[in-house]
């Protein structure tokens, strides 16, 4: 549950901030709460650097949509109708990794 409060709270937020200060607003607020629920911080490094790129691609403040728009010369109204499948695509990834923490600790476990 505490997770899932994480993630809705960093997607609406992510709606209408930028990456850098929202990590560097966010991450000293959450680490506290992630570390007293015995979460590992790389998978809420992970976590959370998911769920900013998917701020990237969503209206309003969505720098990325804006430029895939400028890129693809299309209307923005239209870019963010076109983006739809894969941001949904994005939140099942997110909603996966967040709850199965074996896909993004894997690696760092056989390597350390």
């Amino acid at each position: 549950a505490v997770l899932l409060l994480i993630v809705i709270a960093l997607l609406l937020l992510g709606t209408f901030m930028d990456l850098a200060p929202l990590i560097l607003i966010c991450t000293p607020i959450f680490l506290p709460v992630i570390r007293a629920y015995g979460i590992d911080p790389i998978h809420f490094g992970v976590m959370i650097t998911v769920n900013m790129e998917i701020g990237m691609i969503t209206p309003p403040v969505g720098l990325n949509l804006y430029v895939a728009s400028g890129i693809a010369k299309m209307g923005l109204t239209d870019c963010a109708k076109a983006v739809g499948p894969w941001l949904l695509t994005m939140l099942i990834f997110l909603l996966l990794i967040t709850y199965v923490p074996e896909i993004t600790l894997w690696l760092p476990r056989v390597l350390g």
